[in-house]
């Protein structure tokens, strides 16, 4: 099949941290929790605010996009309470059709803690072929969702961590069923965007914040094919590159893989990360000449509205647009 495409736009928001923390018990504080609370104290609650994150959503809603991704970290320590509150909220943004999740290690903050959320929010993670109910003996990711002319790969790196760490693990199974849902939807003509919450990208993150699995991830891609790759967990506006020989994208063999990350969709003004933003792509085209528009619109520096912050279009090997920011790296 060969898909043409009159346009698609679809939206990506990341690590939520929904707030303010509830309150916890000492049983819940006697964990690696305790060090999460310190920093929501310290830290995070200074500068994570709900109104952004409503003003971000209200401002993206007059987009109008086809689907709204969202790459994880929805809560802070992955207490019962946020877990739940989490899927209330992702009720209201709009049907599970039209939002596609994937974990973050914020998802997975305590052992047993990943499996919860991911069974909480699962009619917005689930593949779509997948049962109504939590398949809990079957392995959940990768994840695959058609909407219109794209595939929605959702990966997981998702895992409970030592304090004081925030890594990702993406296992050899998880890149071998990547590898044939890459190109399943390669060989169905869709445009293929993958989701992970880690950077799949060396250097990206602190040590204590990597990835684990990066050139298993990279190989995956490169051999699967893909189009575009969206990560969270840095809180930054960056784009990178991964190669593959089997991209769809115009342009020379092998072409370069967009990977995008976006800052947390809950960030106020004053603090040393950007501000919340969140990225709209615009997809036109076919397989072989795709072009991919990628607007993003963040907070302003008072905190009152959302504004157009830089605008790209990816096609074939190189952005076509201004110069690639200084945020950008190049692998």
């Amino acid at each position: 099949m060969r898909y043409v495409c009159a346009m698609f736009k679809f939206a990506h928001i990341s690590d939520i941290h929904l707030g303010p923390l509830p309150k916890l018990t000492l049983r819940e504080l006697f964990s690696k929790r305790i060090t999460g609370f310190v920093n929501w104290h310290r830290n995070r609650r200074k500068h994570l605010f709900v109104n952004t994150l409503d003003l971000l959503l209200s401002d993206l809603k007059t987009k109008e996009p086809d689907e709204l991704l969202i790459t994880g970290d929805l809560v802070n320590l992955a207490t019962k309470i946020e877990t739940r509150l989490a899927r209330e909220w992702l009720d209201t943004i709009g049907d599970p059709h039209d939002t596609t999740v994937v974990p973050g290690n914020h998802d997975a903050y305590v052992p047993g803690a990943h499996d919860k959320s991911v069974a909480a929010w699962y009619p917005f993670i689930k593949s779509d072929d997948d049962p109504h109910d939590w398949p809990e003996d079957d392995h959940i990711f990768p994840t695959y969702r058609v909407r219109g002319p794209i595939a929605i790969i959702g990966c997981s790196t998702s895992n409970a961590t030592p304090p004081f760490s925030a890594s990702g693990f993406f296992s050899p199974r998880q890149a071998r069923e990547t590898v044939d849902l890459l190109k399943r939807a390669g060989e169905q003509g869709l445009f293929r965007v993958v989701m992970i919450h880690h950077p799949p990208i060396h250097g990206a993150a602190a040590s204590h914040k990597r990835m684990i699995g990066i050139r298993r991830f990279a190989a995956a891609i490169s051999t699967g094919g893909a189009e575009l790759v969206l990560h969270g967990h840095t809180h930054l506006n960056t784009v990178y590159w991964l190669k593959s020989q089997h991209s769809q994208l115009a342009g020379p063999s092998p072409a370069k893989i967009p990977v995008v990350g976006i800052a947390s969709a809950s960030q106020g003004p004053g603090g040393h990360k950007p501000r919340a933003a969140y990225n709209l792509f615009t997809l036109t085209g076919e397989p072989g000449h795709w072009n991919l528009l990628c607007e993003r619109y963040g907070l302003t520096e008072k905190g009152d509205g959302i504004a157009l912050d830089d605008s790209r279009l990816f096609s074939g090997s190189l952005p076509i647009a201004s110069e690639i920011p200084e945020t950008a790296g190049l692998v």
